[in-house]
Formats: structure tokens, C-alpha cells, sequence
């Protein structure tokens, strides 16, 4: 019988230290930190060498050691922009319309890094009506996102998850081929339900003269199954670069319209392989349904209203851009982030260095408790074959010069040199081959009402991942993590080398 087939170098750094750990700049910083030293050392004036050594010690040690993720420079630097935050009030949001001032409907009101984001509506998409944009006015990407429905991995025989791998490996190399979008992400929700759509659907279909053995048997289930159910919400949302659409885009006639025009290309090639994907519809989001995926992000609670609007037909034109975002989000707290009464706790995936198996995240997405929300997200970014080469050339020849210069040393070499060297290797040889490199960030996170002790339900998630997956709490960001983890607007990946977010 056919193994499940192990995925192993995901957890490989982007920008690994060349000497010692150390990145070419990190050893360069060590280097001007140690000069002084020497120098007051060779001039005899021992006493000046220890005060300097204390001084540029400690410099040096901020600089270089890793603290969960991130050198203590870098947490020094964040510590300061969150206090300046909070002291300033600049962390601290209110909706204009909760404030009641006067709002645009279709100006969405969005706090922290959704400020840069603006919704645009793209013109005629086929049949299924005008699409939402997505534009990245910090990074210049334009985007849009898509509803889906699917049943999951959870039940699927290992040959089946082994096919979907397949085609979802085919899907990201097609991307790499397009010349127009290069990001794609992922993103899982579950919904917490506390029933009302179910009742409203009940008492409209509801038949009056029902035996009364059957409304038992069915208030039966609704106890027995009704409270441990869950439904999920999945997104997909695919963008690409400013200076990748602007050709094809003044081809089309420029502007907004034009770079919608050249999405749609590419929009109308990517419903067929998500439907081999197992996805049985494809939603592309207007205006209205991406206020919705947003609206419902930051509050949970209001999918039950905007549903049971839709099933009665009350929803009108649909849900304004200009209440998308949440009505109150206080300054967020090192580790949580507080949004319209619920408080959220993200985290960054890390891969395992053992390998992974096709579908290990659905432990994630486990609700342990109701009315739990967890969410995951996974973001995608295939590189151009160019830049792919450069990748794997510039990872190859740094293993190799730190393998040769140990053994010219006479320093044996670990099992864990020889793993990169010949990972390095042999990703160099599936890019000759005409595969490409994936760029690739996992988020995930858990939301509760705000009156629930968040770090109970924090603490069950990380004992869903662990023996699996590692978490690394982003702290000092985590209404920025927030948005990588929950909501449909590809933003996750970072722009520079070197690590999520």
C-alpha cells in the first residue's frame, strides 16, 4: 500500500546567516562593534577596552540575538512605535459613522493597515455582475476575492488528498506562467452559529399539520447535533503587481477599469482548476458581499442578521462598503486584538523541519468550544522563473561555500549542512526541470466575545498544533496578524526577504 507522501523543506528561512547565523549585515554590524575593542586592547588602555566592550557587547547582542522570531533590536524598535501608538491614541479606532459624522457608502471606513486598501468596483464581469477590487496602495496590488464552497479534506483517502496536492501544485506553477497575477491566498473561517438562521429557515418552512413524532425527532437532532455542528466560510483571493498589470491594463484603456479588465482575464482561466480543487461554486465578491466577508471578520455575530436578511429578501442592495469595517476597536493589547466586542489572538504558522502531509491544518480549524471562532489562512506567492533561478543559485552557492569552509577548516560538517546542501541541490534541479518557487506564509488565529478568558481558548489552539505545527505569537502586531489570519484581502506575505508579516 502507497505511504502518504511527506512535504519536507517548508520550514526553510528566506534569508538564512551565512557565518554563525549571522546575516551578511548582522556580521558586518559585530565587526564595526568589535574594532573599537581591539583597538583600545592594542593601545594598552584595558580599562577603556571594558567599558567599550560593555557598551558595544550589548549593542552587538541586540543586534543578533533572536528573541521568538525577531532580533531584540527589532522588538526594541516595535516596543517603542506600540507605546508611542497607544500614548498618541493613534491605535485607537471608531468608526465615522459610529461617531455619527458623514460617510460616503461606498467609502469603506477601515482601521490600521486597511487604511491602504482601497475597494474599487470593476465594470461588467460576464453574468455575475461587477467585481470588487482589491488595491494595495502601500505595495501597488491589485486583487480581487472569491467566495467558496467545499467539503473539505477531512474525509478524503490518502490517494485522493495526494491528487488534490497535485492540481494545487499545478495550479500555483500555471500562476507563475501568467504574466499578471503572482499571489494567491487562502483563506478558512469557521462560523460561529447560534442557531438563528437555522430558526428562521424553520419557521418559514415549517409545516403546520406535522406529526408531532417528527417535530420530537427533529427537536431531537437540533440538541443532539445542532450545538456541536460547524460551518466554515472559504476564500480565495488572487493579486498581482502594479507594474505587471500596466501594460496589459492601458492595452484595455487604463484606469480602473482597464487594470479590472485585465484580472478578469486571468478571474475567467481560474474557475476550472479550483473546481478540480473540489470547490463545487466560485463567487467572485461585488462591493456589497466583500463588506459582508469583512463586516463578518471583525464581527462574527453579524452573519446571523445579514443572513437572515437574505433568506427573508430584506437585504436590499446589500451591505454598504462604509460599515464594512467594526463599529469600536480600542488600542489592541501586546498579545490580543479587541474588534465590536470580540477579541482575537493570532499566530504564525511555522513548518515543521520533519515535513508536513497534505491537510495537517485541519487540526486548526478544530472548534473546541461554541462559539469559538478559529480561521486560518494561507498566502501563496509564485516567483517568475528569473527570479526563481536567483533563488535557488544564491541558495546553493551559500551552502556550499559554508560545507567547503568547513572542511578546508577541518570542522566536520553537520547532518544538518548536508540536508541544506543537498535540499539546495535538488531545488535547483527542479527549476531547471521548469518548476518554479513558492513564497509561502501561514496564519492562523482564534476569536471569542470579549467577555471570555481569550487565553484559555489561545492555550487549546496551541495544543492543537503542537507535535505538529510551531506558533509563534505575533506580538506587538496583532491587529496587523488579524488581518493576515481573517480577512479575504491578501495582505499576509511580506514585501522584503525574510520572514512572515
Amino acid at each position: 500500500m502507497s505511504t502518504p507522501r511527506i512535504y519536507r523543506g517548508l520550514g526553510r528561512r528566506e534569508h538564512a546567516g551565512w557565518i554563525m547565523g549571522l546575516t551578511p549585515l548582522q556580521a558586518l554590524l559585530c565587526v564595526v562593534l568589535g574594532a573599537p575593542v581591539l583597538w583600545a586592547i592594542s593601545g594598552g588602555r584595558f580599562a577603556d577596552a571594558a567599558i567599550l566592550l560593555l557598551v558595544c557587547g550589548t549593542i552587538a547582542a541586540l543586534v543578533v540575538v533572536p528573541v521568538r522570531g525577531r532580533p531584540a533590536m527589532r522588538w526594541l524598535a516595535h516596543l517603542v512605535l506600540y507605546e508611542v501608538g497607544i500614548i498618541t491614541g493613534w491605535s485607537r479606532w471608531q468608526s465615522k459613522a459610529a461617531a455619527g459624522a458623514a460617510v460616503d457608502p461606498d467609502e469603506p471606513d477601515l482601521p490600521g493597515v486597511l487604511q491602504r486598501v482601497s475597494f474599487p468596483d470593476g465594470p461588467q464581469f460576464r453574468d455575475v455582475g461587477r467585481v470588487c477590487l482589491i488595491h494595495d496602495t502601500a505595495e501597488g496590488r491589485w486583487g480581487a476575492a472569491a467566495r467558496l464552497t467545499h467539503s473539505g479534506v477531512g474525509m478524503l483517502s490518502d490517494e485522493q488528498c495526494e491528487r488534490l496536492a497535485n492540481r494545487l501544485g499545478n495550479l500555483l506553477l500555471s500562476l507563475g506562467h501568467r504574466e499578471v497575477v503572482d499571489r494567491l491566498s487562502l483563506v478558512v473561517r469557521t462560523v460561529p452559529d447560534d442557531g438563528s438562521e437555522y430558526e428562521v429557515w424553520r419557521s418559514d418552512h415549517e409545516v403546520p399539520d406535522a406529526p408531532a413524532l417528527a417535530r420530537q425527532a427533529s427537536a431531537e437532532l437540533d440538541r443532539v447535533i445542532g450545538n456541536v455542528s460547524v460551518r466554515h466560510e472559504l476564500f480565495v483571493v488572487v493579486s498581482g503587481p502594479e507594474d505587471k498589470l500596466r501594460k496589459p491594463a492601458a492595452a484595455a484603456g487604463g484606469g480602473v477599469a482597464g487594470r479590472a479588465l485585465a484580472l478578469y482575464r486571468v478571474l475567467d482561466g481560474l474557475e476550472d482548476p479550483l473546481k478540480a480543487l473540489g470547490a463545487r461554486t466560485v463567487e467572485w465578491l461585488d462591493g456589497p458581499g466583500m463588506a459582508e466577508a469583512l463586516r463578518t471578520g471583525f464581527n462574527p455575530a453579524a452573519r446571523a442578521a445579514l443572513a437572515t436578511a437574505h433568506e427573508r429578501g430584506t437585504s436590499g442592495r446589500g451591505l454598504e462598503k462604509a460599515v464594512a469595517g467594526p463599529a469600536f476597536a480600542p488600542s489592541p493589547a501586546a498579545r490580543s486584538y479587541t474588534h465590536d466586542g470580540f477579541t482575537t489572538v493570532s499566530y504564525a504558522v511555522l513548518m515543521p523541519e520533519a515535513g508536513t502531509l497534505f491537510g495537517s491544518l485541519g487540526p486548526l480549524l478544530a472548534v473546541r468550544t461554541a462559539g469559538e471562532r478559529r480561521c486560518l489562512a494561507i498566502h501563496y506567492e509564485v516567483l517568475d522563473a528569473r527570479r526563481a533561478q536567483r533563488a535557488v543559485r544564491g541558495n546553493r552557492f551559500r551552502t556550499g561555500v559554508v560545507t567547503d569552509y568547513k572542511r578546508r577548516k577541518g570542522f566536520s560538517t553537520t547532518a544538518m549542512d548536508e540536508r541544506d546542501a543537498q535540499g539546495a541541490a535538488a531545488q535547483e534541479r527542479a527549476v531547471a526541470a521548469g518548476h518554479s518557487v513558492v513564497r509561502f506564509a501561514v496564519a492562523s488565529s482564534v476569536t471569542v466575545p470579549s467577555g471570555w478568558n481569550v487565553e484559555d481558548h489561545a492555550a487549546r489552539l496551541e495544543n492543537d498544533a503542537s507535535g505538529r505545527f510551531r506558533l509563534l505569537r505575533l506580538e506587538l502586531a496583532q491587529d496587523a496578524a488579524f488581518v493576515a489570519a481573517v480577512l479575504p484581502v491578501g495582505i499576509g506575505l511580506p514585501r522584503q526577504r525574510g520572514g512572515l508579516l
